[in-house]
């Protein structure tokens, strides 16, 4: 499956070179958001997170790489919209920084993540500038593509009642390719917990085979919120995303039931088998809370 994290920007953008003669911080009214982006500082693209979004409050996790293939970590970056690189910005925002996973990261890979929650009001391409707040100056550019409607499930809809894999069918070996998997996530499919109106939290994800830089502790990450909630009468399950577990064989039935165009997805269901949230690609363990408190 491809990962969101494939729609990044082509190298184009990064190979023009940078320039400017002041920066973003600077220049908050320069005329295009072109102008900013040639600010002093190096000048990259967004590499980002989800990329399944509808008109309206879209959350779009990034991240930002410098030319060595070093993530850039701050708590906060400035960001800038606008209908394209030589327009005039129209709204401007700022992204915070979200811990990646529970715990330390695996070397190599990223400890956060950059998440704005943007207000896009109809279908079609937009493109945000992004930068990083302290340290050396850099911008990122990149688009956003909302489409009339999300190709999964979206915030509102029925969840489909998939009869997803549980210790009553295989192992647990069998049911995650995670190194400590937790076996409160496999007592209970999403078809069972529908029928006995029960809320849940379900994860579409593949610690072992993630496809992008950021995917594979989110199952650590649904563990960790479901220690909190025990006997809070809300379930938690996992399904992994490749038949067999195995990727040669492509996806599975339950992520094609789903319509998933990306891994990993988290969905929150309420008792009414609406889902009330949704998070596309990785989510760390605050947000995933904040969503369950309000699931309560």
């Amino acid at each position: 499956m491809r990962s969101a994290a494939v729609f990044c920007l082509a190298a184009c953008f990064i190979a023009a070179g940078c320039g400017g003669s002041s920066s973003a911080q600077e220049e908050p009214d320069a005329s295009t958001l072109e102008a900013l982006w040639r600010a002093p500082g190096e000048d990259v693209a967004v590499v980002p997170g989800a990329a399944d979004f509808r008109p309206g409050d879209v959350r779009f996790p990034f991240l930002v790489i410098d030319g060595q293939g070093r993530v850039v970590t701050r708590p906060t970056a400035r960001i800038w919209l606008a209908r394209g690189l030589k327009s005039t910005p129209f709204a401007r925002t700022t992204a915070a920084s979200e811990s990646i996973g529970v715990g330390k990261s695996e070397p190599g890979e990223p400890a956060h993540i950059f998440v704005a929650h943007l207000k896009l009001p109809e279908a079609g391409t937009y493109w945000l500038l992004a930068e990083p707040v302290g340290g050396r100056q850099i911008q990122a550019v990149g688009t956003v593509v909302v489409k009339p409607r999300t190709t999964a499930p979206d915030v509102g809809a029925k969840a489909i009642a998939s009869a997803t894999p549980t210790l009553d069918d295989a192992t647990l070996e069998q049911l995650t390719t995670s190194n400590m998997p937790d076996r409160e996530l496999y007592t209970r499919s999403v078809a069972a917990a529908l029928a006995a109106k029960e809320p849940f939290v379900l994860a579409f994800a593949t610690p072992k085979y993630c496809t992008s830089r950021t995917c594979g502790p989110v199952v650590d990450v649904l563990s960790a919120v479901r220690r909190t909630h025990e006997g809070d009468g809300i379930r938690f399950i996992h399904t992994e995303i490749y038949e067999d577990n195995d990727p040669s064989k492509g996806e599975n039935r339950w992520v094609k039931e789903w319509k998933l165009p990306s891994e990993p997805w988290v969905f929150l269901v309420g008792s009414d088998g609406k889902i009330t949230t949704r998070f596309e690609g990785t989510v760390s363990v605050a947000e995933l809370e904040a969503a369950v408190q309000k699931l309560k």
